[in-house]
């Protein structure tokens, strides 16, 4: 689901890639929302926050919301400066580095003491590292399926929704409304995947609290485990045609 681009890419890809990593965006954006009072998927709240405190003369909240943009802003500039470096020496492994990078910031928030959780200065900082996280993810998803599929926010997505069934109306050409459906059923697939995400992520952080990190963890470490043993498959079935 992360190898194939451009043309090697296909309808099925863009449908794995979206209910897994919509379903960890899920899960992390109500786990923030619940354990640190932040949202950390996306940045459309935040410019409001920002304007916000900026009118009320809190100028100190001001900057962290800025900070919050920037460390968003900051996380898709790495992943992208990644998968462009990756396509000049024309490797296939570019998504590799993001993935695990954002793994670690998602293991090392979750291993966190409780202690630690709770000190104001440290929800920052694990805040500014989980908007760095999606940031990583949501740039990566958006150039591996060339802007098919984004899964950290729900807005543009509902909109272009609506913009599809809407063209259902008028669309009466056999190819083109599969093509339709297609799309509509991708989109509601990421919808349907960050929802189940926060609500499997509300349920589990009565219990484990700042923990339910893990779980988009080891859906990431999945995600690649998946990726490989699928590349070995293929790469064993085209020997053994070879061979024939």
């Amino acid at each position: 689901m992360f190898r194939h681009q451009g043309r090697g890419r296909n309808y099925i890809h863009n449908l794995k890639l979206a209910s897994i990593l919509s379903c960890v965006a899920g899960l992390v954006n109500i786990t923030g929302v619940l354990s640190l009072n932040t949202l950390t998927t996306n940045v459309t709240g935040h410019f409001a926050f920002f304007s916000e405190q900026l009118i009320l003369t809190n100028y100190k909240m001001a900057l962290i919301y800025l900070w919050y943009i920037g460390f968003f802003l900051f996380g898709a500039s790495v992943s992208g400066f990644i998968v462009e470096l990756a396509a000049k020496k024309k490797s296939h492994n570019a998504y590799i580095i993001p993935i695990c990078i954002e793994s670690i910031i998602l293991i090392s928030a979750g291993l966190l003491p409780v202690s630690v959780q709770i000190e104001p200065s440290f929800i920052t900082v694990i805040s500014f590292a989980l908007l760095f996280a999606m940031g990583l993810q949501n740039a990566l998803v958006t150039k591996v399926s060339k802007s098919v599929v984004r899964t950290t926010h729900l807005t543009g997505l509902f909109t272009d929704l609506g913009i599809e069934i809407s063209q259902l109306f008028f669309y009466k050409e056999a190819g083109e409304r599969v093509k339709l459906h297609r799309s509509i059923f991708l989109k509601l697939m990421i919808i349907a995947g960050f929802f189940i995400g926060g609500i499997v992520g509300g349920f589990m952080f009565q219990f484990f609290k700042l923990q339910t990190l893990l779980l988009p963890a080891v859906m990431l470490l999945f995600a690649l485990w998946y990726d490989h043993i699928l590349l070995q498959f293929y790469h064993l079935k085209r020997s053994l045609r070879h061979d024939e």
